[in-house]
């Protein structure tokens, strides 16, 4: 028996699109279901909060990655690893602060945007916030406490879609008495 060539692509195709439609799907019930932006808003954050909890345990045991030293090396692991990995994109990191604690994620295409269109009047909805609630969930699992946020995106009209995060802690282990 002989595999046709190409069926692996077209599979992961169909994978992404299905993933896709049924994200947009979800996103439209979450609008029904609240009255206003900003609580779909909160909702798809702690939603991917709770992913992103989860997600880092199967993202660590995969990729064989240790300890990063540096939020620096954690950028380039969420960017190149992490992202081509779940999402099959690597986004660019960029707009670095003076300090190191602050960095971009640019997206030149957001998978999770494929066939969208925003209504009028969801103005402020932050239709991937689900992405900053899974970094935020995976980060503090290793210790890290950050803020993310969409400062551009390609559905409000921007040319990229532009994710910031900051490092606010690292979170120190608190190991019970007697046990180190």
């Amino acid at each position: 028996m002989s595999r046709q060539g190409g069926r692996g692509t077209e599979s992961k195709k169909m994978n992404s699109e299905l993933f896709t439609l049924t994200y947009g799907a979800l996103v439209t019930q979450l609008c029904k279901d609240y009255e206003n932006d900003d609580d779909v808003n909160k909702q798809l954050d702690k939603m991917g909060y709770n992913i992103g909890v989860r997600l880092i345990e199967d993202f660590l045991a995969r990729s064989n990655v240790g300890r990063c030293h540096d939020f620096r090396e954690t950028a380039d692991v969420i960017a190149k690893i992490a992202f081509k990995m779940y999402l099959g994109i690597t986004p660019s990191i960029t707009n670095w602060s003076p300090g190191g604690d602050e960095f971009s994620l640019i997206l030149e295409n957001n998978p999770l945007v494929d066939f969208v269109e925003l209504p009028d009047n969801h103005s402020t909805l932050i239709y991937s916030n689900l992405l900053c609630g899974v970094l935020r969930g995976a980060l503090e699992m290793v210790q890290m406490a950050v803020d993310v946020k969409f400062v551009q995106d390609t559905l409000k009209g921007d040319s990229v879609t532009e994710i910031r995060m900051k490092l606010i802690r690292r979170i120190e282990d608190n190991l019970p008495a007697g046990e180190e």
